[in-house]
């Protein structure tokens, strides 16, 4: 991984946890951060070009990354990394925030 990775943050509607997710780490000079969700209600979906930029992807649910390996399984994917994180939270609830510093955390920092 890069030493300021781009890294794509995804979520079922992109109203929660990945928001949550993109504005706890927005101002990290350790990456670049971005939010998208799966949903096509979601603010903001996600594009393949999300999926080209990303150096690392990181989704909720086992189930949201086996779609997004389905559903764009002509590009050369990007490493997706599952927090396993259940979709309980309102936006920045500070448990789902504890939550993804940890995650997020232990992978910038190799583990």
């Amino acid at each position: 991984m890069p030493s300021k990775p781009n890294i794509l943050v995804v979520c079922g509607r992109n109203k929660r946890r990945s928001r949550t997710a993109e504005h706890v780490f927005k101002n990290d000079s350790r990456m670049s951060i971005r939010s998208v969700g799966l949903s096509p209600q979601s603010p903001r979906q996600i594009r393949e070009s999300d999926l080209v930029w990303a150096d690392l992807v990181v989704v909720m649910e086992y189930r949201q990354s086996a779609r997004i390996v389905k559903e764009y399984r002509a590009l050369d994917l990007p490493t997706i990394h599952v927090l396993d994180i259940p979709d309980e939270y309102e936006y920045l609830d500070p448990e789902l925030v504890e939550l993804l510093e940890d995650g997020i955390g232990s992978l910038l920092e190799g583990g």
